[in-house]
């Protein structure tokens, strides 16, 4: 129940993140509210298209559509604040990040995957709605630049699929992996932490 609420929240606030975008890209409400579906849950979508697990998880569950809506419209009437409220933001963007992670290694598992690609889905969950925001808005998705962001998940999904096994407690596994990806993605965040980054010489 616990991971379902997050499962909400994460939806909630990496809609607000394609709201703001669309703000800041000047889009009408109809922009804002694509970008804040696509990024909510477009990651989840693909993950459950690949694993045929139709109809899809927002298909089922209606209530995902009832926070994309009200977030939309919440994130558009305090769109002024969002220089003030943008530690808020990356602080629930990294723990929703988190979240996404392990319920998509965990829904990948169980559809009886190898770990390396349960982890893939897991990167996919998390990151996957953010890279396709960033692409309708016109800007190089976050993932290939050098923030610590789908490294971060990666490192997650790696950890609970290592863990589950031997741990053999979901809930205990579940924490630690979440807490794995929140510590590394506040870390780079707050300490300008980055991958190199590599270019050909002219």
């Amino acid at each position: 129940m616990l991971l379902y609420i997050l499962d909400l929240f994460g939806t909630a606030v990496f809609a607000i993140s394609g709201v703001w975008l669309a703000c800041r890209k000047d889009m009408d409400l109809f922009g804002a509210m694509v970008l804040a579906f696509v990024t909510a849950v477009g990651g989840g979508t693909i993950r459950d298209v690949l694993l045929s697990s139709t109809p899809v998880f927002w298909i089922k569950d209606t209530l995902y559509l009832l926070v994309i809506l009200a977030t939309t419209l919440f994130a558009i009437v305090v769109r002024q604040w969002h220089e003030r409220s943008k530690w808020i933001l990356q602080v629930s963007d990294a723990l929703g990040l988190a979240v996404f992670v392990v319920i998509g290694v965990t829904k990948s598992l169980s559809f009886g995957v190898e770990p390396m690609v349960a982890i893939m889905m897991g990167v996919l969950t998390g990151c996957g709605g953010g890279a396709i925001r960033d692409m309708l808005a016109g800007e190089v998705p976050m993932v290939l630049r050098k923030e610590i962001y789908a490294s971060a998940a990666m490192v997650g999904g790696a950890v609970f699929v290592v863990l589950e096994p031997v741990i053999h407690n979901s809930d205990v596994t579940t924490v630690i992996a979440v807490l794995a990806v929140l510590v590394l993605r506040l870390l780079a965040l707050y300490k300008d932490l980055s991958l190199p980054r590599f270019s050909l010489p002219i």
